[in-house]
């Protein structure tokens, strides 16, 4: 592409430093695409070209993640395999399908959805705060939830790091420190996917998606040492703010 040649040094550096800090964000709870795509977009690169060359620098900072949490001994890969095969399948489904059909109107409810999702942390302060019986076995956990959840994320993304938790800690009786790493791995897999899919089509601008990658990689390095030395005292309210946050924008983009 011809747009390789025409960012300059300084945007390339802004870019980096966008990564870092949406890096460090969508390792703690989510929502670092509200930062990173009109990042991009600022940058001059075309919508599709941008939501592309996002989920190249997005894959670099949750595989980062994913890879400390497995080194660490905190993701037993093998364990996880189930849920990342129903991931993987869900996004390629979601993916294919928001070809063909339209998505106005989830992305009507999206909003709601995630201001659920801060409202049940902020009134509910014990959820995820001690392990649980779980209430679904994992084969079904796989099935019920992180297909579906795949597949949302292939078909439209905001939030997918805050879904994978809350079904970790309802279902699967899960502390939020634990929910928060495992959904690392999902949220890897179907960003692996959705990569996959644009490398097909030829969008991504490989200088830019470079460039903000060091940066997630930065920052998620960052933010995976804190969730295990800080764990849910600093999770929970950042999952709450964030939520709130893409609620308030997502709901601005599409209701209004």
């Amino acid at each position: 592409m011809t747009m390789l040649a025409e960012l300059p040094f300084w945007i390339l550096a802004l870019l980096t430093l966008v990564g870092i800090v949406a890096g460090f964000v969508d390792t703690l709870a989510g929502g670092g695409g509200m930062l990173t795509i009109p990042s991009l977009l600022l940058a001059g690169l075309p919508p599709d070209a941008a939501l592309a060359t996002n989920k190249l620098q997005g894959s670099c900072g949750t595989l980062l993640a994913t890879w400390y949490f497995v080194k660490r001994g905190q993701i037993q890969f093998r364990r996880l395999l189930p849920g990342i095969a129903a991931c993987a399948l869900g996004a390629a489904c979601g993916t294919l399908t928001v070809q063909y059909l339209p998505k106005e109107a989830l992305q009507q409810a999206l909003p709601l959805l995630l201001a659920v999702v801060a409202l049940i942390f902020i009134f509910m302060p014990s959820l995820g705060s001690v392990a649980r019986e779980a209430r679904l076995p994992y084969g079904k956990f796989a099935l019920a939830a992180a297909l579906p959840i795949g597949f949302y994320d292939g078909f439209l993304g905001p939030g997918t790091g805050s879904f994978f938790m809350l079904a970790l800690i309802s279902l699967r009786g899960y502390t939020l420190q634990n929910a928060t790493i495992e959904a690392k791995a999902y949220n890897a897999t179907t960003n692996l996917v959705s990569l996959l899919v644009f490398l097909i089509g030829g969008k991504i601008v490989w200088l830019a998606g470079v460039a903000m990658a060091v940066g997630q990689i930065l920052g998620a390095r960052l933010a995976a040492g804190l969730i295990i030395s800080k764990g849910n005292r600093l999770i929970r309210p950042a999952v709450i703010a964030m939520s709130l946050i893409m609620s308030a924008v997502l709901a601005h983009r599409y209701w209004f």
